[in-house]
């Protein structure tokens, strides 16, 4: 299996679980984070604001009694002394109105953790502000940001809300811009979100909202998502839940989010699934979509198996693994070639997982220019 990168790697470190906190403001601290350690891979701890106007608006809301924003800039050089050794990827979630005030604290707190962008907060004194969701209807500020931070050499991540503005324009201009994680809250929209931001961008994807049972988890990570994250329903007894059913799908399949076939809905990572262009079937309408010939898929899938046990497979269908289903998908021929090389099926859907992975790369290989 593939050990530290059985899930994946942010900001330079592998992530236990892909289940993790999301910041709430003035209640995800490092006590807060401690508490769920065993459970989680990665952290954001915050809200914290960064500048006078974006401080002035937290006032206002602690007058007005929403006293989860009375968070501190000066705490977070202990919050994250407090963290050192806990096994979780930390982040900072961030409001401010500039980029310098995102470059100050990147400066400060160097590129151990990672920078997520609030875009989300509606409060309107944020909006107010010029931070939370007025980014999201003023996105030249937001990439100005991004752009600020990924000149620092940091990882950057935006915080958003989902059915504000287009989100597959505005994760195409954050993609543009030089972030590395979209962290989505979903709001009622669901895992067809997931699935259209998936489709287009190849950003580190985080869904939130209400995800608080497997079946919701697997129903986010089967069309697109990296990780999921929980905020105010983040119970330890949850966070187990869904720790230890991730870690068995992930031990017992081999590819932790595997995508629905493309047939049954799966977002574009599912091509590595699919058989050879020979039928009416959703590939054709997919390869029109993206901009690939017939002949392209069929030489960009035989190069990336090449010399792969999966190029193997001489009785099945088309003569090799790489057009073959997903291991759940019931095929004496497959199972029969894998039985034959010998491969296990865990096995198999990783080395599915490392194709589907070079077919997005592929696919997202040119950085917009027209958002």
């Amino acid at each position: 299996m593939r050990g530290s990168n059985r899930f994946l790697s942010l900001n330079g470190k592998p992530v236990k679980t892909p289940v993790v906190l999301a910041s709430m403001a003035g209640i995800t601290n490092a006590a807060y984070v401690l508490e769920r350690a065993a459970h989680v891979g990665v952290a954001f701890i915050g809200g914290f604001s960064l500048d006078a106007a974006t401080q002035e608006a937290a006032k206002q809301l602690v007058a007005a009694g929403r006293t989860e924003f009375s968070d501190s800039l000066d705490d977070i050089a202990t919050e994250l002394a407090m963290l050192e050794g806990s096994h979780v990827v930390i982040g900072l979630n961030l409001r401010g109105s500039t980029p310098d005030a995102f470059v100050a604290a990147a400066r400060k707190f160097g590129k151990e953790v990672i920078y997520e962008i609030d875009a989300h907060c509606r409060q309107q004194p944020m909006i107010d502000a010029h931070c939370g969701e007025y980014l999201l209807y003023n996105t030249d500020a937001l990439c100005d940001i991004i752009r600020a931070l990924h000149a620092e050499g940091v990882t950057v991540s935006v915080k958003t809300r989902a059915g504000v503005v287009d989100d597959r324009q505005l994760a195409r201009k954050v993609w543009a811009a030089g972030a590395d994680i979209l962290h989505v809250d979903l709001m009622d929209t669901g895992y067809t979100r997931i699935r259209q931001i998936r489709n287009s961008c190849p950003l580190i994807l985080i869904a939130n909202n209400s995800i608080d049972s497997p079946d919701k988890m697997m129903d986010m990570f089967s069309h697109g998502a990296d990780l999921v994250s929980l905020a105010r329903g983040a119970s330890v007894p949850t966070l187990q839940l869904l720790d230890r059913y991730i870690r068995a799908t992930a031990e017992e399949s081999g590819w932790y989010n595997s995508p629905k076939q493309l047939c049954r809905g799966g977002d574009l990572r599912s091509l590595t699934f699919c058989c050879m262009p020979v039928k009416q079937c959703p590939l054709l309408s997919t390869l029109d979509s993206i901009g690939m010939t017939r002949q392209d898929y069929l030489a960009l899938k035989e190069g990336l198996v090449q010399d792969s046990p999966i190029s193997q497979g001489s009785h099945t269908c088309f003569g090799s693994l790489a057009w073959c289903c997903k291991s759940s998908t019931p095929c004496m021929f497959r199972d029969m070639t894998l039985k034959a090389v010998p491969l296990p099926k865990n096995e198999y859907m990783a080395l599915k997982r490392d194709l589907a992975d070079g077919i997005m790369e592929k696919i997202f290989a040119d950085v917009p220019t027209d958002c």
